[in-house]
Formats: structure tokens, sequence, C-alpha cells
């Protein structure tokens, strides 16, 4: 049984961010290109970029809601950002922090620690498993979720990277330990993603609307999509197919 590719997303912020792209090439042990470049320490962080450290250390939509509406377009070093409730902001992080560090202060909340700088680990995206991985998404249990709710749910809650359609429900969590090829790329599925309060919150507005682990539980877990990791290089496109190899 084979699947199609229907979206590919990569997050610049670690977390959220998203862009969405039509194509791109994976390198063996890699995170996918332009992915999770950047994480946000907060001032109770010890992350100082010298290394990956836990998701904990940084500003994130599980405690910050209203970082998940945040949308990005990245070009070359320059990230530009979107935000219904700010004005765009243009601008190098490596370089201009604190206009950043400005712009996101007011989607805070003011019981958790404020965000307080840039971080970026050289050759290593800042993924939330302690492996560069890149995740994978099927369609058919996003819409199991969404049915569950009664009411629509944009994918872009589950901050995936590669989305498949074509296969039935949760069939990718029987994948485990397997090689899956997507495009000309090979990739060994590691783990399931155990989800966070950050997907329920609405990818368009950053309010919590929608109880996403509570449907997940029905199933008898928390969890949603696969982390996967790069053990072939190659190009993936929209609408390349998805097999078990």
């Amino acid at each position: 049984m084979t699947a199609e590719v229907t979206q590919i997303w990569r997050h610049p912020i670690k977390s959220h961010g998203r862009e969405a792209v039509q194509t791109v090439t994976v390198n063996p042990g890699q995170t996918m290109p332009g992915d999770r470049v950047w994480a946000v320490a907060h001032t109770e962080s010890k992350a100082d970029g010298s290394e990956w450290v836990p998701c904990a250390n940084f500003s994130r939509g599980s405690k910050a809601p209203q970082l998940m509406a945040i949308s990005a377009k990245l070009d070359g070093e320059m990230l530009t950002l979107t935000h219904p409730e700010r004005p765009d902001l243009t601008f190098n992080p490596d370089s201009e922090q604190q206009v950043f560090l400005d712009w996101v202060s007011p989607l805070m909340p003011a019981n958790r620690a404020a965000s307080a700088r840039i971080i970026r680990v050289p050759g290593r995206g800042m993924t939330d498993s302690d492996f560069p991985s890149i995740s994978l998404c099927n369609m058919a249990s996003h819409r199991a979720v969404a049915q569950k709710l009664g009411q629509d749910l944009s994918p872009l809650r589950w901050r995936g990277n590669i989305w498949f359609d074509g296969m039935p429900l949760w069939e990718e969590f029987d994948w485990l330990d397997r090689e899956v090829q997507v495009g000309e790329a090979v990739f060994h599925i590691r783990e399931r993603i155990t989800r966070c309060l950050a997907t329920t919150a609405n990818p368009e507005t950053g309010a919590r609307d929608a109880d996403t682990l509570g449907a997940l539980k029905t199933w008898g877990h928390q969890e949603f999509g696969i982390y996967a990791e790069v053990i072939r290089g190659g190009a993936i496109s929209i609408g390349d197919k998805v097999h078990v190899i």
C-alpha cells in the first residue's frame, strides 16, 4: 500500500512559525533544511547555543498558545513573521534579536518566563527529539481526530513536516523500526510523537479551542505522527509516493 505526499512544511523557529514548501532535499542524519534553525530561550533557560537541549528551555506553544498563530517565511538569513495581532516583522535572527524580543513580548503570558534570547546550534535543527528528526503525519489520522471533536481542524496544529494521504488512520504507528521511502529519500522510523497542549491552540488565532489531547486519549494514547531519521538523502516533492520498504 502506498500513500502520496500532500503537504511539506518547515518551521524556521522551533515549534511555531511554519512555512509551506513544494519540494525539499533531505540529507542523512540532518533535519529538513531550514527547519527549527532558531529557538527562543526564556529567562529561566540555560541554553547557550553550544548543543541541543530539551524543549523545556524554550518559549513554546504549549505554554504560550498565541505563539501558535505565528507564520514565517525564510529568505536566506532573513525571516518574516506574521501574526493576527502583531505587525509583520522582517529581521535577521542572528543579528537583530532585540527587535524580535520586543515584537513577541505581547504574545507571552504574564505568568510565564519571558523570551530572553535567540539561539542557534550550527548544523543541528532544534527538534523536540534528541536526534535530528523529520516528522511524518497521516491525513487520515488528522481527519479522524477532527471527526471525533466534531469541528474543523487545521493540520497546522500538529506542526508536521511531511503530510501524506491514502492510508488508514494510525497506519503510521505500525512503521516503527521500519524503513519508509518518500520520493527519493529513505527514512528510519524512530518514535511515535507524544502531543502536548500546543495542539489545542488554533493556528489562525492562537486561542485554545479544541481538546485534541482528549480526542487522542479516546484511542488510548496521546500520540500523533511519527519521528523519522533520514538514512538516504534525496528530493521530496508534493505528489511523491510514500511506501514502506
